[in-house]
Formats: structure tokens, C-alpha cells, sequence
């Protein structure tokens, strides 16, 4: 919370809230030193800001007390107080409190009105500090960066160079684009640049592009105003660049994002600001973007689907994820890894041996590390016993294996039957559009007998859909 008083997000409140009321305000930190003064007290004071920011409060008004506040944690209220220009104003002086009881700074008023209207304004203020408190909690929870280098796993080459290119771009504040395919860690990357840099302290905002329908996506990236739209709430919405500033913003899936948007996103970059729908006034950012995609956007713009100059302002710098194919030295690590994270959530230990793990080599993880999580599960639940066999293995991952080590060799007759099988399944599975009742009966077999055969040879809804 200490820090929290310093931050560019609470002077930035401060600014909007105190900035221009009549009331002479100010803030100050649990040393007694002045962090924010208002335009009225300062104007009070006749002083400007550098002579006052940073200095203790008594060097800059000799008479107050609020260091005695500080020091005794109990609040003065509507208490006389003559200036050293003689001015005699109605005082309040309230610490603020951390969640342990500790002051971690105070906060100061003066009016001259009636003693009773000082006090229901004194109370008010006590209302809003609650608010700001809950409202920086719960955004400090929702807007954490998980993620940092360590928890990045491998000892390859590839994942390394990736590494060290995380730490070199965390240096700078330059826009990334992250390229890799689905299933790679694109994410993991994304929170570890921005745990790596200046602004591991601000938030870290999140936004999957192909997650948020075109309706939604200005209000969600933008935020609206009370009133803008029909079904906007009370109050209005504050749009996700704005939680992000002083920090980053994680936009996934960048080249599913439509070309009006496109437009929209590329005018926030340029004039680092935004308006809110509704609005009538911009508001001024300070957010570096990060964004990923399995798509070649290069490619993309091209063809005329993505914005040449959009793609330009994003794509500063680069970073490509390697997939699992390629750095499968790994792979034994991650297998510990992801055995290691399934003892905590269900207390069953299991080990996987090396004839095993050389076996999951031998396949090319097209899911890449998401795929390898989800095989590891499914084999720690079937497996009977604490290591986990050959026969564990998914039955697609065991054909496929074997198929990429024998490609100048005849298959056997029951594993030419099955993968016939497999793409007469997928076959009728794209024929009956997806619907497996309608696929079953093209089969004829139970339906429960052709989900069996999907689980057996893996097939997935992309391969059919």
C-alpha cells in the first residue's frame, strides 16, 4: 500500500479527483513528507509544487501537527488552525491505515465553512477512501502478472535464446508481437517481459481478440461513459487500456482483431490516448502493448487482412516461440514439471521412466506444450501404478510415433486397418458437419462406440470442422 501512495495510478487519482475543488487538499506519505498538494492549497500557501513536493510538512507550514497526527494514528477533525500567514482555517487531518493497522500516510483538508458541514465532508471522504481502497485491491488481483522466467521451463538452446531476448526487450518500453504457434506459451512470455521490466509494478491488463464479440470489443477495449449506448451500466465502464496504464496490455490473438477495430486500436497508438464511447474528452496513456498470434500477419497484410500501418506500430519487436518439436530436450523436464503440479491439486504420485519419455520424443506435440500438459494428466489418471507405461501412452501419440519411425518401412495390417479407420471416421464426421449422432448412424455403429474410436486415435474437432 506504501508504494501504492507513490504510484503514477494514485497521483493520476489525485489529479482527477482533488485536482480542481475548491478545497485545499493534500497527501502525505508516513514520514510526514508531502506527496500531492492541490491547486487551491497551493495557492493558499502561495507556492508552487516544486517547493513543496517531497519536503516535510513542517518545513513547508511550521505550524502544523500533522507529524503528531501520524505518530499518535488518531485522526484531528475540525480542528482551528491559524497558518503562518495568519490565516486562521477548520482542519482535518486523517492517517491512512494499511491492512495491518500501520500508518502508511495521512490525508489533509482545510475549509472555512461551519464546523458541522467540515465534518459530513471529512465523512464523506472516509466513504471514498474505502472505495479506492477496495477498487485497488481488487484491480492489483485481477490485473497481476502471474508469470516470470521461472516459470518458464526447458533447457534447450531455442527456449534460452528466447529468454534472453525476453530480457533485452523487458529494457525497453517498444511495442512486441509475439509469434508462435497455439499451444507454445505465447502468454507465459508476455507476462515475463512485463515481470522483467520498469513496470512490473503496474498492472498487467489482458485481452483475448477472438474472445469478445465485434459488439463488445470497442466498449471492452475503450470503456464507455453512463448513458452511451442502450444497457450501458450506471457509472459507466472503464475500458481495459485505461486499467493498463502504467503498465502493459496483453492483446492475444492480435490477428483475429477486425479491421474497424484495427483502425480504432492504431489512433490510441498514435495519439496515446483514448476516448471512451460516449465520451467527450481524452484520456491520456502511458501503456506499452504486447500482442500475439499463431497467424503470419506479415502474410496477412499482404493479402489485405491486416493493417500495413497498424502492423508497422505493433511489431517493433519480435519474438518468436519455438514449438515443442523443436526443442525436444525439454520435454522430460516439462513431463516433471506438469507430474509435479498434478501431486498438489490430487495428492497421486507418479513417475514416468525413460523408455517412456524417449517414446513422447518421438512424437512432434502439434498442440506443442498445451498438448504435452493435457497427455500428462491423462496418463497420471489412467496409469494403475506409480510409473507410468508404454501402454499409458494415447493410442494416437503410440501410432504416430511410430509411424514418423518407419517411414521407409510397410506397416503393419492393423495399423494400415486403423488409420484407414481414423479417415473414414474424420471422413463422416465433416459429412454429418460435426454432428456425431448423424456421423454414428453414417457408421453405423453405437455412438458411444464411435466416441471411443475419436478417443483412441485422437481425433480432435479441427480435423473434422
Amino acid at each position: 500500500m506504501g508504494s501504492f501512495l507513490e504510484s503514477k495510478e494514485f497521483k493520476s487519482f489525485c489529479h482527477n479527483v482533488f485536482g480542481s475543488l475548491p478545497i485545499s487538499i493534500d497527501i502525505l506519505d508516513k514520514d510526514g513528507n508531502i506527496i500531492y498538494m492541490n491547486e487551491a492549497f497551493l495557492d493558499f500557501l502561495k507556492l508552487k509544487e516544486e517547493d513543496v513536493i517531497g519536503k516535510l510538512v513542517t518545513d513547508v507550514n511550521p505550524t502544523s501537527k500533522f507529524l503528531e497526527t501520524l505518530k499518535s494514528k488518531r485522526a484531528s477533525i475540525a480542528e482551528e488552525h491559524v497558518f503562518p500567514n495568519n490565516k486562521p482555517a477548520i482542519v482535518h487531518r486523517i492517517p491512512i491505515f494499511d491492512d495491518e493497522g500501520e500508518v502508511i500516510g495521512g490525508f489533509g483538508m482545510l475549509l472555512f465553512e461551519d464546523i458541522e458541514k467540515a465534518k459530513a465532508i471529512a465523512e464523506k471522504f472516509a466513504e471514498m477512501n474505502k472505495e479506492l481502497t477496495l477498487y485497488k485491491n481488487e484491480l492489483a488481483k485481477i490485473n497481476a502478472s502471474r508469470y516470470s522466467l521461472d516459470d518458464i521451463y526447458g533447457i534447450s538452446d531455442a527456449i534460452n535464446r528466447a529468454k534472453d531476448k525476453v530480457r533485452k526487450m523487458a529494457k525497453v518500453n517498444s511495442n512486441v508481437v509475439i509469434l508462435g504457434e497455439s499451444g507454445v506459451g505465447k502468454e507465459l512470455f508476455a507476462h515475463s517481459i512485463h515481470n522483467e521490466s520498469n513496470r512490473s509494478q503496474g498492472p498487467f491488463v489482458t485481452l483475448n481478440c477472438s474472445a469478445i464479440p465485434e459488439n463488445l470489443f470497442e466498449s471492452e477495449l475503450f470503456g464507455y461513459e453512463e448513458g452511451a449506448f442502450t444497457g450501458a451500466k450506471k457509472g459507466g465502464n472503464i475500458g481495459k487500456f485505461e486499467l493498463a496504464h502504467g503498465g502493459t496490455i496483453f492483446l492475444d490473438e492480435i490477428g483475429d482483431m477486425s479491421h474497424p477495430m484495427q483502425v480504432k486500436l492504431l489512433r490510441v497508438l498514435q495519439e496515446k490516448e483514448v476516448l471512451r464511447i460516449g465520451g467527450k474528452s481524452p484520456i491520456k496513456l502511458d501503456v506499452r502493448v504486447i500482442c500475439a498470434t499463431n497467424k503470419d500477419l506479415a502474410k496477412m497484410v499482404e493479402e489485405g487482412t491486416f493493417r500495413e500501418d497498424l502492423y508497422y506500430r505493433l511489431n517493433v519487436l519480435t519474438l518468436e516461440i519455438p514449438p515443442l518439436r523443436k526443442r525436444k530436450e525439454d520435454i522430460k523436464l516439462l513431463i516433471e514439471k506438469f507430474l509435479g503440479e498434478f501431486y498438489k491439486e490430487t495428492g497421486l504420485y507418479r513417475k514416468v521412466p525413460e523408455n517412456v519419455i524417449n517414446k513422447l520424443k518421438e512424437y512432434d506435440w502439434p498442440g506443442n506444450v498445451r498438448e504435452l500438459r493435457n497427455v500428462v494428466e491423462r496418463m497420471a489418471v489412467s496409469s494403475e501404478g506409480l510409473n507410468i507405461t508404454i501402454d499409458d501412452i494415447p493410442r494416437y501419440i503410440l501410432k504416430k510415433s511410430l509411424a514418423s519411425n518407419c517411414k521407409t518401412q510397410e506397416l503393419g495390417l492393423k495399423s494400415i486397418v486403423e488409420s484407414v479407420e481414423k479417415d473414414v471416421i474424420i471422413q463422416m464426421l465433416k459429412e454429418a458437419k460435426g454432428n456425431k449422432s448423424k456421423a454414428a448412424k453414417k457408421l453405423n455403429i453405437p455412438r458411444a462406440t464411435l466416441y471411443r474410436k475419436m478417443e483412441d486415435y485422437g481425433i480432435t474437432e479441427e480435423e473434422y470442422m
